[in-house]
């Protein structure tokens, strides 16, 4: 657990505890029947059967009912609270920390309570601003109702992003964060605002991570690339971004890389780069099949005794073969009516 520091300097653990709850559909129904008694009773106080009592009964059933009934009883009602499945709600108490309530069900709570989440901004907000949390680091989808703490696996998509990579080629990329939020306490208390905490904490990773890998890498050499390793890649993406966002409560579900590729100055030239590489490859597989099937060509008819061919005939028909093997276009064969000395 995350130390902090109280008012003396002393330094303590928050730590996530449930919140001391009661049955909220109990409570409910339990105050409104004390409700309507001790109105019942403030009724009876002020009515002319109550004449022949005390002055000071009369004074004791006017106080015990009004203070209860327009007081106390409608003063309980704030400590109900319905939390739908994969919500939670945290909860301070004059500045201290109270509890957090977890799962679905009705529950009431001390009502002077209040509930706290970081990521709702502003108190005045209205309802659909509330509903929406939106960072300059991209958009996350997540429904915040009121102040309650969303539980469930989000999705933070953070704006594409120029960064170098390995070869200090600059190319744009961007990544999906799934994500939940697993310690409510850590979240609400350790850091400012969780949401926009882990879109900062992902732009930095990535950053990290990006740098260490090259766009693209021969399959030859056997090296690391984003396009080629993306596996890899996301895994410690993943990793790297979970060892900064313990602090905030925060699990990192899985991170994926969602668009990758050069940035638009260099992108044609990479893109003649690629072509370049491949027609090499391509010509250099073309050759070495072309070779193979003439020495194939030349031991089948050695052994078969077909025709005995001496080196210099051995040399014209190898040239020939390659020529119709390796060549762009189709061959034109050339009719020999006489020698070929």
């Amino acid at each position: 657990m995350e130390n902090s520091v109280n008012g003396n300097g002393q330094r303590f653990q928050i730590e996530e505890r449930p919140a001391p709850s009661f049955n909220g559909m109990l409570m409910l129904v339990l105050n409104i029947l004390l409700i309507l008694g001790t109105l019942a009773l403030f009724t009876v106080g002020l009515t002319p059967l109550a004449s022949n009592w005390s002055n000071g009964v009369r004074v004791l059933l006017i106080v015990i009912g009004g203070l209860y009934g327009f007081l106390v009883g409608p003063l309980l009602f704030m400590g109900l609270k319905i939390l739908k499945p994969n919500e939670a709600l945290v909860l301070t108490l004059f500045g201290r920390y109270y509890g957090t309530l977890r799962g679905e069900g009705f529950y009431f709570v001390n009502p002077f309570v209040g509930a706290v989440n970081p990521s709702v901004k502003g108190e005045q907000s209205s309802q659909s601003e509330k509903n929406q949390v939106m960072t300059k680091y991209g958009n996350v989808n997540i429904s915040l109702p009121n102040k309650k703490m969303s539980l469930k696996a989000m999705t933070l998509n953070n704006e594409k992003q120029k960064v170098n990579d390995a070869l200090g080629n600059p190319i744009i990329i961007g990544i999906v964060v799934i994500w939940k939020v697993v310690n409510t306490a850590k979240a609400a208390f350790n850091v400012d605002n969780y949401v926009e905490y882990l879109s900062i904490q992902c732009d930095s990773a990535l950053r990290n991570i990006v740098r260490t890998y090259p766009y693209d890498a021969s399959d030859d050499e056997g090296e690391k690339s984003l396009r080629g390793s993306s596996l890899e890649v996301a895994a410690k993406l993943k990793t790297a971004i979970q060892d900064k966002v313990d602090i905030a409560g925060i699990e990192v579900l899985e991170a994926r890389i969602t668009h990758l590729s050069y940035a638009p100055e260099i992108a044609a030239a990479m893109l003649q780069r690629q072509q370049a590489s491949a027609i090499i490859a391509a010509r250099q597989m073309i050759v070495e099949g072309a070779v193979g099937m003439v020495e194939m060509a030349l031991q089948q008819l050695s052994e078969n005794n077909v025709v005995d061919l001496d080196e210099e005939r051995k040399a014209a028909m190898v040239s020939n073969l390659l020529v119709v093997l390796c060549g762009n276009k189709d061959a034109q064969p050339i009719v020999n009516s006489g020698s070929i000395y």
